[in-house]
């Protein structure tokens, strides 16, 4: 069973039937003005250019009900291109007929008619037949006044319907052009939105579920040993999973706002480093954090990204360094960079292309107009450093 069609919104369509409807107005003026001159009554070339007329009208008027009934781009280009071929056959027959001088093929409605199957076909049709029914059209609206005999007049008139068929298809394909810039601006939008919900999925739920599982395996170790110990490790699983909800609760109302450019997630800033240090919680781990120059004055953004690649590096810490006993994270504020370390004694396991955490990462640092550098040491730990320029300088505080 085909789906139906997607229509147009109530606004849209009245919109499109307006300009159709001041489009059909001005063929229909065109046609009146041919019945007052008489072109579809000359001896010779009169019926050939009614029948030629009432092809291009049919082709005119089903127009607007494709556009309203949301016909595809095919049916758009099919349609040109046969109003082209139709007036061209039509031409020709009137140039195979017309004696010399008996009558002209001049007529003021099938141009205009099929200038706007032209701009129509252009804008909408789909690319390959409508760049075939474009070339037709031209064609067909520049050889008409030509049918009968080539003399001044009749090259005057196709001159100036050329200069206006080049111009209507030149608008058209602007007008397409246009609009599939925007879609394409539009689509890569979304697609940054969606990769910033991702690192963002990942930064936070990644970094609480692995602090759960981490909690929860070594209360499991203890639980015979050290009973003691069981209710103290799962408050602390309890705290991590009510940080999880919280972090998605943020997440999912930044995606509810009203402002598409608002962040996922509050930025975390040095009070968010500190507090993630702190809770860095495998027993037996020694976690130190060392801070120079003034962090304190850090930009929100890059405060941001100093909290991400801590809790990034404390998270993979957390998955891959089961030995570790000691980590060192380092935030240096300069004047007007600022780089972060974190470096832990674990022995750095074999290499293993990045995982979306790390990838993640380097994507941020790296639009940021940063750098990172991930992997082992020269004494085989693994390392993690960051660097990020700053919009702004820091006033030190020695500067006063």
């Amino acid at each position: 069973m085909s789906s139906p069609r997607p229509r147009l919104p109530a606004l849209l369509r009245g919109a499109v039937t307006l300009r159709w409807s001041a489009l059909l107005l001005l063929a229909a003026a065109a046609a009146g003005l041919d019945l007052r001159w008489g072109t579809f009554h000359q001896p010779v070339t009169g019926l050939l250019l009614g029948l030629s007329a009432m092809t291009t009208a049919v082709v005119l008027l089903a127009l607007p009900f494709t556009t309203l009934c949301g016909a595809g781009p095919w049916s758009t280009a099919c349609a040109g291109l046969c109003a082209a071929v139709a007036s061209l056959a039509f031409t020709t027959a009137v140039h195979l007929r017309a004696d010399h001088g008996a009558s002209t093929a001049y007529g003021a409605f099938e141009p205009v008619a099929l200038l706007i199957v032209l701009a129509f076909t252009a804008r909408r049709g789909a690319a390959a037949p409508a760049a075939a029914g474009t070339v037709a059209l031209i064609a067909a609206v520049v050889s008409r006044p030509l049918a009968v005999e080539v003399r001044e007049g009749s090259v005057i008139v196709a001159f100036i319907l050329t200069l206006i068929a080049v111009a209507v298809a030149g608008a058209a394909v602007t007008a397409r052009l246009v609009v599939a810039d925007r879609r394409q601006r539009e689509y890569r939008i979304r697609l940054e939105q969606r990769l910033r919900l991702a690192r963002d999925l990942h930064d936070y739920v990644a970094h609480h579920v692995t602090g759960i599982v981490v909690q929860a395996q070594g209360a499991g170790a203890i639980a015979d040993k050290r009973p003691d110990l069981v209710p103290a490790a799962l408050r602390r699983i309890e705290d991590t999973g009510a940080e999880a909800l919280v972090s998605l609760r943020r997440m999912v109302g930044a995606l509810r706002a009203d402002d598409p450019g608002a962040p996922f997630t509050p930025p975390g800033g040095m009070t968010a480093v500190r507090a993630l240090v702190a809770g860095f919680g495998p027993v037996g781990v020694s976690v130190r954090l060392v801070e120079d120059g003034p962090t304190e004055q850090l930009p929100t953004d890059a405060a941001a990204i100093v909290h991400r690649v801590v809790m990034e590096a404390l998270t993979n810490i957390r998955k891959h360094a089961p030995a570790c006993r000691t980590v060192a994270v380092r935030v240096q504020a300069e004047q007007r960079h600022v780089a972060v370390s974190v470096d832990n004694d674990g022995v750095a396991g074999p290499t293993a292309p990045p995982g979306y955490g790390l990838t993640g990462l380097k994507e941020r640092v790296t639009s940021a107009g940063g750098s990172l550098r991930t992997g082992a040491g020269s004494d085989g730990t693994w390392q993690v450093h960051a660097r990020l320029p700053l919009s702004l300088p820091l006033h030190r505080a020695d500067a006063a």
